[in-house]
């Protein structure tokens, strides 16, 4: 399949619509994939982050994978359920809860990851191993450039960087228009006369 190359002047008109679609469709794609072995995406996801860090607290995970803690405790409620995951309680404080992957999760995991290659071989059929590659550098120096962004804007605000006082900033950018067309922010909009 061969494609035209974009001028540049159209890069800024489609890259972030591009991106955000690419995200949706790959989302839409694993779901659909991952409830071959009766787990969601993002259940998936959890499972990969604790196999790659056991021991993990779980308001760590929340953290990291920008989710609402009370969503992520449903989450590894219904892994636990299932009996992939279990928590544990931290020695030095009882209110922490670890995260551990039980030993029924290793074969899912094993089948997961024959997923995951086959999810990335359909994503890039066409492209070349050297392209792939380039093309997933590129894609990290974007994320890094799109990160400092975010970090320069923390720090100029009032208070420095330990001022959150901008929600926006929580959230990965191509969430940023979903979260500024929301009711509440209409209504703060509205009152604020903008």
């Amino acid at each position: 399949m061969e494609t035209m190359p974009m001028p540049r002047g159209s890069v800024d008109m489609n890259f972030l619509f591009t991106l955000a679609e690419l995200q949706r469709l790959v989302r839409a794609y694993a779901d659909k994939q991952a409830a071959r072995y009766g787990i969601t995406r993002a259940q998936w996801a959890v499972l990969a982050k604790v196999e790659r860090t056991e021991g993990l607290k779980q308001s760590e995970l929340a953290e990291q994978m920008e989710m609402q803690p009370i969503t992520l405790t449903r989450l590894i409620d219904r892994l636990c359920d299932n009996g992939w995951i279990e928590r544990r309680s931290d020695d030095a404080d009882r209110r922490v809860n670890r995260l551990y992957l039980r030993k029924a999760a290793r074969p899912l995991l094993g089948k997961l990851s024959g997923l995951r290659s086959e999810l990335t071989a359909t994503a890039l059929d066409g492209i070349g191993p050297a392209d792939a590659h380039r093309l997933l550098a590129q894609l990290e120096l974007i994320k890094e450039n799109v990160r400092s962004a975010i970090q320069v804007r923390r720090e100029n605000l009032p208070g420095g960087s330990s001022a959150m006082a901008d929600p926006v900033l929580k959230f990965p950018p191509i969430r940023r228009a979903i979260h500024s067309t929301t009711p509440v922010a209409r209504f703060r909009r509205s009152r604020a006369g903008g």
